[in-house]
């Protein structure tokens, strides 16, 4: 437990540090955000707000994870694998805002092109533990086993891949996808370390930091926003965390935020297809409560707590499912 401490002030530390001068970068080359043309009226304001903020974010997590990871003599090829898995998502995320700067646009890599790179750079994980341990395809909840043999790999695909873009769905606000995300990730170091996978628990720590650090700039109003950079790359990471450490089950509750976040969408999409007519004022859900008069503060501070009490309820809940008590 304290390396887990060690690892979160290393992620905290290191990204309010990196953090300065890179804003700064991005403000002398005029890296701006361009707002949608869908959005609450209220986020005109935000035109122009540097991004591509996932980038000192990632920086801080990496070193910060090494140097913990060192300390703890847990270098090893696992936790080499959850970093180069977060290095590979950032660099799509990279490319997708990279391609809306240069077209001065919200529109980046096509959807398609998105979800393609996502389900490669999750092979990656998912053929290490494969070919790393014998129950590799069981699927666990407590002391109830799920065998899903040959299917595992396209489940697996599925947890990596869906954290990425739910996660990603949520950063819609100031302060939204780093505040739900730290508690999200405590609950994932926590759960990490008591099943079997150290690695998984300290990189967990010390994202949880750098999240941490990273609402300075972040929250309203935001100095920089993390953009797909950050946002596509973190979400991957907590995916490939719950299936390294083989609680992806749990993962629905400990991200019941941007599940509940993604589902809106799903819905508002699926009404207005079949019925034409919209369930939430606008989706994802953050946006509606803001329409419902909410000011951003409130919708981030109630999803925030949301966050909290479920990630606490998912840690209680994995003591009592191993303890054989559920």
């Amino acid at each position: 437990m304290i390396m887990l401490a060690v690892a979160f002030l290393l992620g905290m530390i290191l990204c309010l540090l990196f953090g300065v001068p890179y804003i700064d970068f991005l403000r002398k080359h005029m890296i701006g955000q361009y707002v949608k043309d869908c959005a609450p009226e209220a986020h005109a304001k935000k035109q122009g707000t540097p991004t591509t903020g996932g980038v000192f974010i990632i920086i801080a997590v990496i070193l910060g994870s090494v140097i913990a990871l060192a300390m703890a003599q847990r270098l090893n090829t696992g936790a080499f694998i959850i970093l180069l898995t977060l290095l590979f998502y950032t660099f799509a995320g990279f490319q997708d805002d990279y391609i809306k700067l240069k077209g001065k646009g919200n529109d980046g890599l096509t959807p398609r092109g998105k979800l393609l790179r996502q389900i490669a750079i999750a092979l990656l994980p998912i053929l290490y533990l494969m070919m790393t341990k014998t129950n590799a395809s069981d699927v666990y909840f407590g002391q109830y086993v799920l065998h899903l043999g040959w299917f595992y790999p396209a489940f697996a695909v599925f947890v990596i891949t869906g954290a990425s873009n739910a996660y990603n769905l949520t950063d819609g606000l100031d302060g939204l996808a780093a505040s739900t995300g730290i508690f999200a990730f405590i609950a994932c170091a926590i759960i990490s370390l008591f099943s079997g996978c150290p690695e998984g628990a300290i990189i967990s720590a010390c994202v949880a930091g750098a999240l941490a650090g990273f609402l300075k700039y972040n929250k309203p109003k935001a100095e920089v926003f993390m953009g797909d950079t950050g946002s596509l790359a973190i979400g991957g990471l907590l995916g490939t965390v719950a299936v390294m450490g083989k609680f992806e089950i749990l993962l629905v509750l400990i991200a019941g935020v941007f599940v509940i976040e993604t589902l809106s969408v799903i819905i508002q999409v699926t009404s207005f297809k079949t019925t034409g007519k919209r369930v939430f004022k606008m989706a994802p859900i953050h946006h509606h409560f803001e329409l419902c008069n909410w000011s951003e503060k409130k919708v981030v501070c109630v999803f925030a707590i949301v966050s909290a009490i479920l990630s606490a309820v998912s840690i209680i809940l994995y003591f009592f499912l191993n303890r054989g008590i559920l």
